[in-house]
């Protein structure tokens, strides 16, 4: 299960919507095969791990990071190749949360006489495709906000200056998670102020983009940011208030934008309706970069699921200068939001603080 899991991380990026799954097959204490989901649309990892082991996975035990799937979708049912196939045994990590499958798949496979057993590095399984659970579940994407900042809680100097707060270590990590998301949000004023192209850029990955979103509730964006002549296979999504100045909306999308265009909240873009489009989009994962009214608004709106901040060790000071999350703020120390399953770790000189928003 361990390499199962492994080989289901291959998969990274790719798979979503689907999960990621890795596969392998075992004959007495060896391995005879392994697979794993490869792309979205493509075979499943307990597909290829069968067309790799041909005829010797008769009688051989199957382990799998996810329950088999039952039910004919891009690609017909897994259950009934495993059966044909002769498999005499399937652990897996955890039941697939689909609807579609949901215990179902497992049912089908113990009514054929074969052995299952569930639960095996289950934990891991599920982190491994936390963003999957939820979408699958929901329909919603799940969201990631991250942010970097010094030790006293600035994203950038007073006067805007924010290159660079982290360490390399930390901005290729940053990389490497765009690399396995489907869409990176930002605010308009992170643009303008910094003209990113949010492309992934990391020598550990093949450079897989994702979908770059980026909030512009009033359609003021010029249209000469890096973020529309970047060479990219993704997208760049504008998101826009419907009452937006028509003009304005019309050079974004001469710039080479797709417009989404979404209720107002306050006067502002409502960011549970532009979750639920971007669902229905089949994007599965957002990681929000910022900038600090963003996050707090993301915050406010209840959407954010998980939470990494670096901490450097440095310090900006300036009581004008920005910080991650910005908005009003609570008023009581007991509104704080809260993490928990709270994990901290070293990237070179910087801290990553992870944790989930508490519900």
């Amino acid at each position: 299960m361990e390499r199962a899991l492994e080989l289901a991380e291959l998969g990274r990026g790719f798979a979503s919507p689907n999960p990621m799954v890795g596969a392998v097959l075992v004959k007495g204490k060896r391995i005879i095969a392994e697979g794993f989901h490869k792309r979205f649309g493509e075979a499943h990892a307990e597909i290829v791990a069968l067309k790799n082991a041909g005829d010797s996975a008769r009688g051989s035990t199957l382990c799998i990071t996810l329950e088999p799937c039952c039910h004919h979708g891009k690609t017909p049912p897994c259950t009934r190749a495993i059966i044909e196939a002769g498999v005499k045994q399937v652990v897996m990590a955890m039941e697939d949360p689909n609807p579609l499958v949901a215990g179902m798949g497992r049912k089908e496979l113990d009514q054929a006489g074969i052995r299952v057993e569930c639960g095996l590095l289950a934990d891991r399984a599920r982190k491994l495709n936390e963003s999957f659970v939820k979408f699958i579940t929901t329909g919603l994407p799940f969201f990631t906000a991250k942010a970097a900042m010094t030790l006293d809680g600035k994203i950038a100097t007073r006067t805007g200056d924010s290159r660079w707060i982290t360490g390399e270590q930390a901005r290729e990590y940053v990389h490497w998670l765009r690399a396995g998301v489907d869409a990176v949000m930002v605010g308009s004023g992170t643009v303008e102020a910094d003209d990113p192209m949010l492309t992934t850029r990391t020598t550990d990955t093949n450079e897989r983009d994702a979908a770059r979103v980026i909030v512009d509730g009033d359609a003021k964006l010029s249209p000469n940011r890096k973020v529309f002549t970047v060479r990219s296979s993704a997208p760049t999504l504008v998101v826009v208030k419907a009452t937006a100045s028509a003009d304005r909306k019309e050079a974004l999308r001469r710039a080479g934008a797709e417009l989404i265009e979404v209720t107002a909240k306050g006067g502002k873009v409502d960011l549970a309706h532009l979750a639920s489009l971007l669902g229905k989009r089949n994007i599965a994962h957002v990681m929000i970069e910022g900038g600090g009214g963003l996050l707090a608004a993301a915050f406010d709106a209840g959407i954010v699921d998980k939470v990494l901040f670096f901490v450097a060790p440095k310090i900006f000071g300036g009581k004008d200068a920005s910080t991650p999350v910005e908005g009003i703020g609570v008023t009581k120390a007991s509104e704080a939001i809260s993490l928990r399953d709270v994990t901290t770790r070293r990237m070179g000189d910087d801290i990553l603080i992870e944790g989930y928003v508490s519900t």
